[in-house]
Order: structure tokens, then C-alpha cells, then sequence
């Protein structure tokens, strides 16, 4: 079945929100939109949460100005994959598939087409080949959008089941010279691979498909590197969206330092990383956008620290790096607070203002006019703990290889954005640019090791903001500023917890 469409826009009246009784409702579809989920989308026009279809389609635009004439760019989408038997994990997108189009739904893919050069919209056509609507299925699993939904709500010009992919695209193929595909299930292409297919767990609807796309014959260019160049600019939708997903976290965060004095004091590392968690999603997030650390003590000095399976005692640091999601997008935050309310020990308190100098110094360099490369703020960073480091006795005798073996042995940071560690395509060594989103999270993690004062040694600590690079300094965000960081602002926390009015309510209409 094909249809044919042009862009629209529907424009309804937001309508009060009320939960005594469900609204009567035709439109079912297999993820939140205006239309079934207005709390979650309370904005007509937008597709997905803070961002319209309009700004999809010119997404789209953009990345058919970046290829010749006759040419198509495939996405292929994820599938459901499976831990055990019929237990599934939480379906993920594909993140390129996802921010050409917003469609959340497994097995399905994507083809832009480029007629002509670009003088009108007709020269560009977005396919969309995704699973139909099955009633037996959708028992089970409830709505989908099927390719009505793919066509009707998310803009395809053209549509098709998806079981018909390979002929569909093969015959694509044919009138096109130039494809843009990455082969990301690794498929090689010998004799011997004549019958492998993608599973999407229903492999026959992909068979054949990597042979039609490797063995046409045609061109094949790689294509993530030109969506990562568009995905590494953030527009003012995503800087909203991911400045909200922030505040969320930002605010969880505080309210887990306010635990620290009251009589709910987390006893353990498991019980703060499920309160985040739970605050991420209370506050307004989908979900945490990745696997906490949450470490006390000495087990901060793993850098990637996720077991978060010990006690919390009360004379050490509590150091976390966690962070919410939201409409697909990532916050990613660290802090560490003392776990009791008498406030930081002198060693804590020394290093602890060490990295927050350094961090604060680097936030001031995400300028675009300064011409600096993440790798630039990285060596400086080095730099700057250094000479923070050398006015605490025991540390006076320090290189740049000490920091940077021994007691910092991370980076300062990456681009953020629908991953977490967002568009690694894009060199370190680039000059920044205006909208870029990375993270500035300089640390140090004292080893048990003689060379270094006892007193200092199991301590470690990370401070990580989330920065939107500015054309000049006074147009650098920082997305995270709401989650404290300063000493006297985090003793105040631990010691007097949060009363703000409103604090625990749940955020149901989500407003970005």
C-alpha cells in the first residue's frame, strides 16, 4: 500500500486537563503524540516533546542539501532486542532514524531521496517503511502507528510495509546513482551470506536486504559522519528540550543532597540511585538517561563506577554522575556532597575546590570566538589542576603526567545530545562551534598510594556541567547551573534539606 502526501500542519485547541474521567479518543497510535498524549506533548504542531514536525522536515532538508543529484541516504532502525527468552529490553531507536523523523517504533526504515538539486520541496522525498497495523499484535502490545500513522501524523511522502523492503529499495536503487547507507549489522557480503538477513525479530521481512543495498553495484558512501555533522549543532528546540531534561536532574539531584540531615538519610548506594531515578521521572523526564554512578568513598576512584552496590558511610563523599532524559535527549550531571551534615573535611574541602576552579575556568572557554577545540580545553584543564594542586602541601611537585596518569586519567568531556556520549564522529580537534552541547567534568581520584598524603588518599571527585558552546562569553549556557556546586551552597543543602514550595509535586503536563 502507498500513499502520497505533502506536508501539513494540524493546529487543535489545547484542551484542560482533567483526570475524573478519560476523554473519549479515535486516534491510536504507538507513541506519544499532540493527539493521544497531550500531556506529554501539549504543543500542536510539535511531533515529539519540544520539537514540531516542521523543524523534522527541515532536518531532512538539510541533510538532502548535503548529498548530490539521484541519490538516496538509508537509515535502518533498531529492533527489539531480547535478554532472556521472551523478556525484552527497553526498545531504543536508532538516534539518526529517530532525528530525521521522530518515529519511535522498532523495525522500520528510512530513505531520503534526492531528486534534483534543491529548488522546491518535491525534489526531496522521505520514505518511510515500517510494520502495519496487526490486530492480533497490537492484543498484545497494544496501538501502533502503522503505515497510515507513518504517513498522516510523521510526514511521509511515501509509504510501504516493511516485509517489502528489499524489492521496495532495489527498485529505488534503480533510478538513483549514489547511496548513503552504513552497514551497522556488519554484514559482509560472500557467497556464502546469499541468505543472511537482518533480524528484526521477524527476520524473513529483511531478507535479502544488505545484498540488494552492498551488492547493487552503486556507489556506497558512509552516512553517519553527515548527520553527525547536523546532530552536533543543536538547535533553540533541543537547547530547550535538554535545558528542561537538566533542570529536571538538576533539581533531583538537590533534593537527594537535602536527604543528607533528615531522618530518610540513605543508607545505601542502590537506595540513592533508585531515588534519583525516581526523581529524574517525577520531575518530568522519560527515564534516566543511563546507568548511575553512585559511589562512596573509594569506589569514586573507578571512574565509570556503576555496581552502586555498597553502604554510604557518614565520613565520606557521596559522588554521583547520573542524569534524566527527556523527549530523547540526555542530561548528564556529576556532584559529590559530604554524607553527613557536619559538611566537608578539610581534605575534601582542598580538593574539592581544586576541580571546581578548573571546571569553572573551562565553562568560560566554550566560546566560539576563542577559537578552542574540546582537545584545547582538555590540555588546559591539565594545566589547571596542576597549579590548583600546588598550593596543597604534598602535591607541590606535580607535572602534567602525573595529573593526567595518575590522578585525572579521564576527559574533559564530549558532545551531548541524543546519546549520551553524542556524535563520536566528530573530532576532538575541531574548532567549537555555536550551539555545540558537550560536557565540562574535570576530576581527580587519589589513589592509596604513598607517594600522595594519606589523608587525601580514596578520595574521589568529579564536577560535571552541561554546556551549550556561545558565539561569544556572554552567550554561554550552562544547562546544569540549577544543581548547586558551590561549598557553601551544598553545606547549606545537607544541612537544612530543601522546603521550596511545590518541591514534590509531580510534573504531569510536560511544558517545554
Amino acid at each position: 500500500m502507498h500513499f502520497h502526501r505533502i506536508l501539513r500542519t494540524n493546529f487543535y485547541q489545547i484542551r484542560c486537563l482533567s483526570l475524573k474521567t478519560r476523554p473519549p479518543r479515535s486516534i491510536k497510535l504507538g507513541q506519544p503524540t499532540y493527539e493521544t498524549r497531550s500531556h506529554i506533548i501539549p504543543k500542536p504542531g510539535n511531533l515529539t516533546p519540544g520539537v514540531s514536525a516542521l523543524e523534522y522536515y527541515q532536518r531532512r532538508l538539510k541533510l538532502a542539501s548535503k548529498l548530490p543529484v539521484n541519490s538516496l541516504a538509508i537509515v535502518l532502525g533498531n529492533t527489539t532486542k531480547f535478554s532472556s527468552g521472551s523478556v525484552f529490553y527497553e526498545f531504543q531507536q536508532d538516534n539518526n532514524l529517530y532525528y530525521l523523523s521522530g518515529w519511535l517504533e522498532p523495525d522500520s526504515i528510512l530513505v531520503i531521496e534526492k531528486k534534483s538539486d534543491i529548488g522546491n520541496e518535491d525534489d526531496v522525498v522521505f520514505h518511510m517503511l515500517v510494520p502495519p497495523k496487526n490486530e492480533h499484535r497490537e492484543l498484545w502490545e497494544g496501538s501502533k502507528s502503522g503505515l497510515e500513522g507513518a504517513y498522516d501524523f510523521f510526514n511521509a511522502d511515501l509509504v510501504e510495509d516493511v516485509s517489502k523492503a528489499a524489492t521496495y529499495i532495489k527498485n529505488l536503487m534503480k533510478t538513483n546513482k549514489t547511496v548513503y547507507y552504513d552497514n551497522k549489522y556488519n554484514i559482509d557480503l560472500k557467497p556464502a551470506s546469499t541468505k543472511s538477513f537482518f533480524n528484526f525479530g521477524g527476520g524473513e521481512k529483511f531478507y535479502g536486504l544488505n545484498e540488494v543495498i552492498l551488492g547493487s553495484g552503486k556507489v556506497i558512501n558512509p552516512l553517519n559522519k553527515l548527520i553527525a555533522e547536523l546532530r552536533s549543532v543543536k538547535s533553540s528546540a533541543e537547547i530547550e528540550v535538554m535545558h528542561a531534561a537538566c533542570q529536571i536532574s538538576s533539581r533531583a539531584i538537590n533534593k537527594a543532597m537535602g536527604q543528607v540531615s533528615t531522618k530518610n538519610l540513605f543508607q545505601t548506594e542502590k537506595t540513592l540511585a533508585k531515588y534519583l531515578d525516581y526523581q529524574f521521572v517525577k520531575g518530568g523526564c522519560d527515564k534516566q538517561a543511563y546507568i548511575p554512578v553512585v559511589a562512596s568513598g573509594s569506589n569514586a576512584l573507578s571512574i565509570h563506577y556503576t555496581r552502586n552496590d555498597d553502604l554510604l558511610y557518614h565520613d565520606e563523599l557521596v559522588f554521583i554522575d547520573a542524569g534524566g532524559k527527556l523527549g530523547g535527549y540526555c542530561a548528564d550531571i556529576s556532584r559529590a556532597w559530604p554524607n553527613y551534615k557536619r559538611g566537608f573535611s578539610e581534605p575534601q574541602r582542598d580538593l574539592y575546590e581544586v576541580v571546581l576552579a578548573t571546571n569553572k575556568k573551562c565553562i568560560e572557554l566554550c566560546d566560539e570566538s576563542l577559537n578552542y577545540s574540546l582537545h584545547d580545553i582538555h590540555e588546559f584543564s591539565v594545566n589547571s589542576l596542576r597549579k590548583e594542586l600546588q598550593n596543597i602541601p604534598g602535591f607541590d611537585n606535580l607535572n602534567n603526567q602525573d595529573i593526567s596518569r595518575q590522578l585525572y586519567p579521564h576527559y574533559i568531556g564530549h558532545h551531548l545530545g541524543l546519546d549520551l556520549h553524542d556524535v563520536p564522529q566528530i573530532s576532538r580537534f575541531n574548532k567549537l562551534k555555536e550551539g555545540n552541547v558537550i560536557t565540562i567534568e574535570p576530576g581527580l581520584y587519589i589513589p592509596f598510594d604513598d607517594r600522595w598524603p594519606k589523608h587525601f588518599q580514596g578520595i574521589g571527585i568529579r564536577i560535571e556541567d552541561d554546556i551549550v558552546v556561545g558565539k561569544s562569553n556572554d552567550e554561554i549556557i550552562n544547562l546544569s547551573s540549577g544543581c548547586v556546586k558551590e561549598i557553601s551552597d551544598i553545606e547549606s543543602l545537607i544541612q537544612g534539606g530543601i522546603s521550596t514550595p511545590g518541591v514534590d509535586d509531580e510534573l504531569v503536563v510536560l511544558d517545554i
